[in-house]
């Protein structure tokens, strides 16, 4: 078979696949995916790597990283693929979280640059490789058509609080549900703005929280520390002693702080065993 007759090929095979795993609403698919649309068309095995290929090659594909691809909406009758749905297939298992989480949950109106996840697996990413092209990476985050993706690592006994939500007509992912996402705040504030941001947003939607789930969720997370700013926090957001409780009964040695990124310097509050170090008095 000559190079022309099985570049055409290619092209005819190449659009038939898409036309199959877009059918089926694979939009995102895998090489493996690929490859049992392509037996149902009579595809050759031989020749599906070079059919992904010339598919890349057209625009109608983009490959995110190996054996992983993305329908392009050059490709007629495709549409925009979610940046969320592209997270939680670049890294599985993922969820959607922090920044993001708190924007789609209505918890902030400010959007942030970055798509963020959250992982238990290990996180390797092209710039990590040097593969980022000579450009400063953000937080050696992913990236795709221009979007950075970041991953957090987290132990899988840390990975829980998840819920699946439809982000578009086509996709749903798994996303951080609001109390997970707000408790992610007083774990790691420097990801969400820092803790000023994050007492602001506990006071303006405490009223719309399952406050009984954050509270187990910081128990289960299991520091203390995470455990006591979140008590405190809500303290003075008025919430009941009665919510509070498991909370405040948490053991801890010694005095921990209030924002974890500020010197320890400030007043000591040992209701809560917490060193408030945000306040005016300590700047």
């Amino acid at each position: 078979m000559s190079r022309q007759r099985r570049h055409g090929y290619g092209n005819t095979w190449g659009m038939q696949l898409l036309r199959e795993l877009f059918g089926e609403g694979r939009f995102l698919f895998t090489t493996e995916e690929a490859k049992v649309a392509g037996a149902r068309l009579g595809i050759p095995v031989a020749y599906l790597s070079q059919v992904l290929s010339q598919l890349v090659a057209s625009g109608w594909l983009q490959r995110l990283r190996r054996g992983l691809y993305a329908g392009t909406e050059a490709f007629p009758g495709a549409g925009q693929i979610h940046p969320f749905a592209i997270a939680t297939r670049l890294m599985v298992p993922s969820a959607i979280s922090h920044w993001s989480a708190l924007n789609y949950h209505g918890l902030t109106e400010q959007v942030a640059r970055v798509v963020t996840a959250i992982t238990p697996r290990k996180v390797v990413t092209p710039s990590m490789r040097g593969g980022h092209g000579g450009r400063k990476p953000t937080k050696h985050a992913w990236d795709v058509a221009g979007i950075p993706y970041l991953y957090v690592s987290v132990t899988p006994a840390h990975f829980f609080g998840i819920e699946e939500v439809w982000v578009d007509q086509l996709f749903k992912v798994p996303m951080t549900d609001p109390e997970r996402t707000v408790l992610d705040g007083f774990i790691a504030p420097r990801m969400v703005g820092g803790m000023g941001e994050v007492l602001g947003m506990l006071e303006a939607h405490v009223q719309t929280l399952d406050l009984p789930k954050l509270v187990r969720y910081a128990l289960r997370y299991g520091k203390g520390s995470v455990a006591k700013r979140l008590g405190w926090a809500l303290e003075r957001a008025q919430v009941p002693a009665s919510v509070l409780a498991p909370l405040q009964a948490l053991p801890v040695a010694g005095f921990r702080v209030l924002d974890p990124t500020r010197p320890a310097r400030g007043p000591c509050d040992r209701r809560w065993m917490l060193q408030d170090n945000l306040s005016a008095r300590t700047r």
